[in-house]
């Protein structure tokens, strides 16, 4: 994730590191400030049958979702952590200073799209596509095919403007959890994480990780 970043334009005074735990001792061990938190975790039937029943609430009951934060759909399949990492940058860019490059030309140009045309436009963004396939190969001896079946999903939580939001790009629209701050993202993150883990206990593999500074 860090290779990919830095090749994107993010400096390299900010990180993405794991975390190795749930509990307010392991919490503690991650450097701050905390500007994201990345959930990777196992798809599942319980994952699509609890995103059909929050979705309904939302529609019925409604939420607030501030003006200022940054969602993507989801159109390709297998692109799950690079709209990871661009939601976990791109609500953020007041305080990373992007380089010039493919990630800060994709957001320039996306800034005023709705999300169902940032997820096409980041189909044909290829020097975002092709970095995220040139660092898959290595190691391997084919790149994944964009719209491969994945068995792992991935979902990023910010803090704005008060409030934390869940950015799932095959959701309908942002998630507010509720309120947040700078100090306490990492800590209320958690908790949602918990709660995927609780909803889905018979799954294995649930990985969590933040972007810190370096």
């Amino acid at each position: 994730m860090n290779k990919y970043l830095y090749s994107l334009g993010v400096p390299e005074k900010w990180q993405m590191v794991d975390v190795y735990g749930l509990d307010p001792e392991l919490l503690a061990t991650v450097p701050r400030p905390v500007l994201a938190v990345v959930l990777l975790f196992p798809c599942s039937d319980k994952y699509d049958e609890y995103k059909a029943v929050q979705e309904a609430e939302i529609e019925e009951k409604g939420q607030s979702v501030s003006e200022n934060i940054y969602y993507l759909k989801q159109v390709v399949t297998n692109a799950c952590g690079t709209i990871a990492l661009i939601h976990s940058v791109a609500n953020n860019v007041d305080k990373i200073q992007l380089e010039d490059g493919h990630l800060k030309q994709f957001l320039d140009d996306t800034k005023t799209l709705n999300p169902e045309d940032r997820g096409d436009l980041l189909q044909k963004a290829e020097g975002i596509i092709n970095t995220h396939k040139e660092l898959a190969l290595e190691g391997q001896t084919k790149a994944p095919d964009a719209n491969e079946q994945v068995i792992y999903h991935f979902v990023t939580f910010v803090h704005k403007d008060g409030d934390l939001y869940e950015l799932d790009g095959r959701k309908s629209f942002p998630i507010n959890h509720g309120h947040t701050s700078d100090d306490t993202l990492l800590e209320d993150a958690a908790k949602v994480c918990q709660q995927y883990i609780d909803r889905d206990p018979d799954a294995l593999y649930f990985t969590v990780v933040a972007l810190t500074a370096a």
